[in-house]
């Protein structure tokens, strides 16, 4: 199946029709599938979570710093925190950036 989506990227139903098509099941069985990755992804984040030749999501503690009011110029104070970040593949990145 050639998903055409002009310069928008695919939909979640796309994607999920794409999978069924390709596997060979019904588009509710590939939502559910899409469905079922994102609550692991997300169940599993806070120790990493690796989609295989994707990347990785990764839990990443942030330092506090300084930083400026961008109306104002004034300095303030940006307090310590966690957050989470997705690590692209290198073999990933680059595929996608082939020219």
């Amino acid at each position: 199946m050639a998903v055409k989506t002009g310069n928008r990227p695919m939909s979640k139903s796309q994607v999920a029709g794409h999978i069924a098509e390709r596997f060979g099941f019904s588009k509710k069985t590939g939502a559910e599938l899409l469905e079922e990755l994102a609550s692991l992804a997300i169940k599993e984040s806070k120790r990493g979570f690796t989609f295989p030749g994707l990347g990785k999501l990764v839990v990443v503690k942030r330092k506090e710093r300084m930083g400026r009011n961008p109306q104002t110029g004034e300095a303030i104070k940006i307090p310590a925190k966690t957050v989470l970040k997705f690590r692209i593949a290198k073999a990933a990145k680059d595929a996608a950036l082939k020219k």
